[in-house]
């Protein structure tokens, strides 16, 4: 019996390759047929981006307990959303589609707070850098902002459905939400990250070489 709570989805991948896309062609969680460029499938791609950018970060890259518990958690989620963002929006589906909630948003925004306050305050814009591991978190933070800019894209074609009319099929607005929180979140570890290491952070200076310092 499956936990209280959870969605009882089993996957069984028997062999990788299927020859099903070598049209163009692909299908939605709900098996409905989509082309390989449509909207949906570009953002929930590029979710995937952001997943392998973060196993990245982690087989390679030097984290404390605290961070790692995190990313490790929030790349099971990022399966979780791909899986949302595949699966259009309907009014009473046959099975109960497995979506982002509330809940997992509210612990980005706590985990924000909690790694925020190991940080100095913020007096100007930063360059990404640092260390190697901040540097990463920061990359890893321009493809949320990436992958939330393709949601937001899709919802624009297919809809966008936040519980105030019955759904057509359109995009779960907690998916987008949750990528925005993302990226804030892998912007406060990049600079938690440099703060741990005791590496200064670099501050954008406006106009760069053409304003040098004493001159």
């Amino acid at each position: 019996m499956p936990a209280p709570g959870r969605l009882n989805i089993m996957v069984n991948l028997t062999r990788i390759y299927t020859r099903t896309g070598d049209a163009g062609k692909t299908r939605l969680s709900d098996n409905s047929v989509a082309p390989k460029t449509d909207p949906r499938v570009e953002a929930y791609g590029q979710v995937d981006e952001l997943n392998s950018a973060i196993g990245l970060l982690l087989a390679q890259y030097r984290l404390d307990e605290a961070a790692r518990a995190a990313l490790e958690l929030i790349q099971n989620e990022l399966l979780d959303l791909g899986a949302d963002l595949s699966t259009p929006v309907i009014a009473d589906p046959k099975t109960t589609p497995l979506r982002i909630v509330s809940t997992s948003i509210d612990r980005l925004e706590r985990w924000c707070d909690e790694f925020g306050e190991q940080s100095p305050a913020l007096r100007s814009f930063i360059l990404p850098g640092g260390t190697p591991t901040a540097a990463w978190l920061h990359t890893c933070r321009t493809l949320a902002r990436r992958a939330e800019r393709a949601g937001w894209s899709a919802a624009e074609r297919v809809g966008l459905e936040d519980g105030d009319e019955t759904p057509t099929g359109g995009i779960n607005v907690l998916a987008l939400r949750y990528l925005n929180r993302l990226s804030d979140l892998l912007f406060i570890m990049a600079r938690r990250a440099n703060a741990l290491d005791g590496q200064a952070e670099t501050l954008w200076v406006p106009g760069g070489e053409r304003n040098p310092a004493g001159r």
